[in-house]
């Protein structure tokens, strides 16, 4: 393409879909470290377990990881404690509009949001519906039974409204989940 003062521009432009929900990810890691400030609760994003292969040394300070591969399936994005009671959340976020689809949470994610339900811990998803701007929080039992009683392959907003709990975007912290999680646990959890 041609600028007007003769500067040529590349058309071509690369998709990449690395950073998808960093977005979201960004906001409830701010939203951890005002709760860690504040000493509210102890909630930090697991690092993704991976096996390193292949590490260019131009020097010490440059090490670049040429090739790694990950270790094994890691289970939910976030965990900690709050009030005494483990607590255990994923973090999505859809295009979609209207619902989201089930192939972005892996089977071996709902199987450990199951078994910290059933060990007594909270567990939830919190879902940005990025198009709409909307932010749910989903109690994972609700999930649970979402996928048990439905053939669907994907859950419609609609459930969310009914089920799900709205977060607002506020300042401070950007993404006051704990709110909701008092409101669905009581103030005691």
């Amino acid at each position: 393409m041609k600028h007007p003062c003769g500067i040529r521009k590349n058309e071509s432009k690369s998709v990449t879909y690395s950073n998808r929900g960093m977005g979201l990810e960004h906001d409830i890691n701010l939203s951890n470290e005002y709760y860690l400030i504040q000493d509210k609760a102890v909630i930090h994003k697991k690092p993704t377990p991976i096996t390193i292969v292949k590490v260019d040394y131009p020097s010490r300070l440059e090490a670049v990881i040429k090739e790694a591969y990950f270790k094994t399936p890691s289970t939910t994005d976030y965990n900690g404690i709050y009030k005494g009671k483990y607590i255990d959340f994923e973090a999505k976020e859809t295009k979609n509009k209207d619902f989201f689809p089930l192939r972005n949470i892996h089977i071996h994610q709902i199987e450990h949001l199951r078994k910290v339900v059933n060990q007594g811990g909270i567990a939830f998803l919190i879902i940005s519906f990025t198009s709409t701007g909307q932010l749910y929080l989903l109690k994972a039992e609700d999930l649970l039974e979402f996928i048990q009683k439905n053939t669907r392959k994907s859950i419609p907003i609609s459930y969310f409204e009914t089920h799900g709990y709205s977060i607002k975007y506020t300042y401070n912290p950007r993404i006051d989940y704990l709110k909701i999680v008092d409101h669905i646990y009581g103030g005691d959890v």
